[in-house]
């Protein structure tokens, strides 16, 4: 189990992270969101002992990171963006040597490196430059040298980013496999990565922790209205009149499809349920529905809705900072030059060329 309390990081005027608090739970797998510098990484890196915090405190399996961090370190294993590999050595011999900086006995590092190259499917290139890997299997790499160790917290930053589609399915199917032994901290900007693979999702936004819940909970909080689309052959008045006097309909948009039927957005209060009279209604009448489906938030609305005001916020950060001006050296001021200094020759001394 991992805590965070109170945790704060200050760069000179910049609060990269304000009094965050939460818990990791040990067998989910977490998603970290957030916007380009809502402080993710930040707190990761102070999470996994890179990073110093300004104040606060993580605590890792009831070690703090700052006071003994061998001892927490050991209980994480880290995934940065950037993998920490060395290009120049074997597979093998790097997980080796991740083994022998982690602490792990002599005597149990083959069957550690071993056991993580398996964990990951990497044994058929042990014997092969890090370097000549493609970018997968690269990342493959990275993420078996933060399983060395069998740590029960596994953070991943990042870790599809530059993969082709094959290899971002193959990793997620390896962080699942992962979530089967271990805690998982995912940190992404795929939302839909996300959604897929945690089953329990924060979210970060300016340095502060703004919604903690499942998937499914998430989304209950930018519900709202709710929104029901229909397609009939019927004309846009026809559709008006058919739904004139419910109460439970805020407004009706209609337009157009590519086939020339009607295409309306319909929403309702929160709350209410009507496709059962929709449908009905449209039948009392004898016009036939060609579709009828009910909108439902997705993690996407959820995420703009509880960040929408980062990007605003930083702009006006950028316009309030004072713009350094460059000021010109004395001795290149007109005002400050020598009356009688010799003009500067403009030809060249050829006798210097």
């Amino acid at each position: 189990m991992i805590e965070v309390r109170h945790l704060v990081k200050q760069y000179d005027d910049n609060l990269a992270v304000d009094d965050l608090s939460f818990t990791i739970e040990p067998g989910r797998i977490y998603g970290f969101l957030g916007p380009n510098g809502a402080g993710k990484s930040t707190t990761m890196n102070i999470m996994t002992g890179y990073l110093g915090a300004t104040s606060g405190d993580v605590i890792v399996n009831g070690h703090n990171i700052l006071d003994e961090p061998e001892a927490a370190k050991k209980c994480i294993g880290y995934l940065p963006e950037m993998p920490p590999l060395y290009q120049d050595m074997l597979v093998r011999e790097y997980l080796e040597f991740v083994a022998e900086l982690k602490g792990v006995p002599k005597a149990e590092r083959d069957d550690e490196v071993m056991r993580s190259m398996r964990l990951v499917r990497i044994v058929d290139m042990q014997e092969r430059l890090i370097r000549n890997l493609s970018k997968g299997y690269r990342q493959r790499v990275g993420m078996a040298q933060a399983m060395i160790g069998s740590p029960d917290t596994v953070i991943l930053d990042e870790p599809t980013v530059g993969l082709d589609p094959k290899q971002i399915i193959e990793i997620r199917q390896l962080i699942r496999e992962l979530a089967k032994d271990h805690t998982v901290i995912l940190s992404s900007h795929i939302l839909a990565e996300v959604q897929e693979v945690c089953d329990y999702i924060m979210i970060i936004s300016k340095g502060r922790l703004v919604a903690s819940d499942t998937p499914d909970h998430l989304e209950e909080l930018v519900k709202g209205s709710e929104t029901i689309e229909i397609t009939t052959g019927a004309g846009e008045q026809k559709v008006r009149d058919i739904l004139h006097g419910f109460s439970e309909i805020e407004k009706i948009s209609c337009e157009k499809d590519k086939d020339g039927n009607t295409a309306a957005r319909i929403d309702v209060k929160e709350g209410s349920d009507i496709c059962e009279k929709v449908f009905f209604a449209f039948a009392d009448q004898r016009t036939a529905l060609r579709s009828l489906s009910t909108i439902h938030a997705t993690l996407e609305d959820v995420f703009l809705e509880l960040t929408k005001n980062e990007a605003d916020d930083r702009a006006a950060i950028e316009d309030a900072r004072p713009q350094k001006k460059n000021k010109a050296k004395a001795k290149d001021t007109p005002e400050n030059s020598p009356k009688d200094a010799p003009k500067e020759e403009t030809k060249k001394d050829e006798s210097n060329l």
